[in-house]
């Protein structure tokens, strides 16, 4: 797949990382070293929005990153119905291409629809995983989750996911959709030329529109 590094993946509440890089704190800050704009929701949303991180390469170039909406999910859920939250999770990954790492020894692959596709759907699992799993079954069962929703990131064309097309700055996009009893992940290219990927809970993705954040300072 050409796509950011598995390693390091986290939801809501932990960093995402790509290969060879970095994970920048919640702060507006890092999120202004982006040389791509970011996305969120829409005007259409009116709760709360909220700073997630950002991914960096291994030259600390941001790669990627994740905003907020709605009520921040719980990566400890208690066993209520009345926990599961209503959230949405918009990640934005600047476009890029196959390139060298700084010190000539590896290779970071392309980013595409796939990559946000990736990051979106381990965002999902680490934020939502079963309230009942026993504490100590859930890092293989997140391991094992996690690889299936590599694998489902790298199949965009295949029957797990639908077409859903979603207002993005005003103007209809193609969207790769799923849904799964965690919740619900989609994925898409903009014409503004990045990457976007989104996940939720309680909320329905058909209704959602995205648009470019023009003060990520409303976030913070």
């Amino acid at each position: 797949m050409e796509t950011t590094s598995r390693a390091g993946a986290r939801g809501a509440d932990g960093p995402a990382e790509t290969e060879g890089g970095t994970t920048a704190p919640r702060t507006v800050d890092a999120y202004l070293r982006a040389p791509f704009p970011w996305y969120g929701l829409d005007e259409a949303f009116t709760g709360p929005r909220w700073l997630m991180q950002v991914g960096a390469d291994s030259d600390g170039v941001v790669q990627h990153g994740a905003t907020g909406h709605g009520e921040a999910p719980s990566i400890r859920p208690d066993t209520s119905d009345a926990d599961k939250g209503r959230f949405a999770v918009v990640v934005t990954v600047g476009t890029s291409p196959v390139r060298r790492t700084s010190d000539g020894t590896g290779q970071l692959e392309a980013t595409t629809a796939s990559s946000a596709a990736w990051l979106a759907g381990s965002g999902l699992l680490a934020s939502t995983w079963p309230a009942l799993l026993d504490h100590a079954l859930r890092d293989d069962w997140l391991k094992q989750q996690t690889e299936a929703a590599f694998e489902l990131a790298d199949d965009l064309a295949g029957a797990a996911w639908s077409a859903l097309s979603l207002p993005v700055d005003g103007a209809l996009t193609p969207f790769h959709y799923r849904e799964s009893e965690f919740g619900w992940v989609l994925a898409g290219s903009t014409a503004g030329g990045v990457h976007l990927g989104a996940y939720g809970r309680g909320m329905s993705a058909y209704g959602l529109g995205f648009s470019a954040i023009e003060d990520i300072n409303t976030y913070g």
